[in-house]
């Protein structure tokens, strides 16, 4: 299993009428947390589409549980549970500064070969980065 932390601070644009951040703006989040925790693994999207593979999102669930205001210090705690095959799951939790549970979710990606525009196993180099946290 692997596990990336990241941080954001709820910026006003995010929130509605009652500093409360608008719900649409949890997916921005859990972006956030997957670009992060490839990051942290050595890799990148940028990195995957260079070599002509993308990921485009196949489900997205989330639950809200609290709401996050604006200028909390947000933690973004993101899980891979299982070694990736032609999908990845990332599981998120998001917790504010006091270390309350905001939000829970997850997505799903497929790895899609960007030539063929067909589903196709994780990239080689991905799984060596990854594989070694199962």
């Amino acid at each position: 299993m692997y596990i990336s932390e990241t941080t954001v601070r709820v910026r006003y644009a995010e929130t509605d009428k009652m500093s409360y951040v608008y719900y649409g703006n949890y997916t921005h989040y859990y972006e956030v947390g997957r670009v992060e925790a490839l990051r942290q693994l050595g890799t990148s999207y940028k990195e995957m589409e260079d070599s002509g593979v993308m990921l485009p999102v196949y489900t997205c669930n989330l639950k809200y549980l609290k709401p996050a205001l604006y200028d909390d210090l947000l933690v973004i705690k993101t899980t891979i549970k299982e070694l990736p095959t032609a999908r990845i799951t990332f599981d998120y939790e998001i917790y504010n500064q006091n270390n309350e549970l905001l939000n829970i979710g997850n997505t799903t990606l497929v790895f899609i070969d960007m030539k063929t525009n067909k589903p196709r196993s994780a990239p080689q180099s991905f799984l060596d980065k990854i594989k070694i946290f199962f």
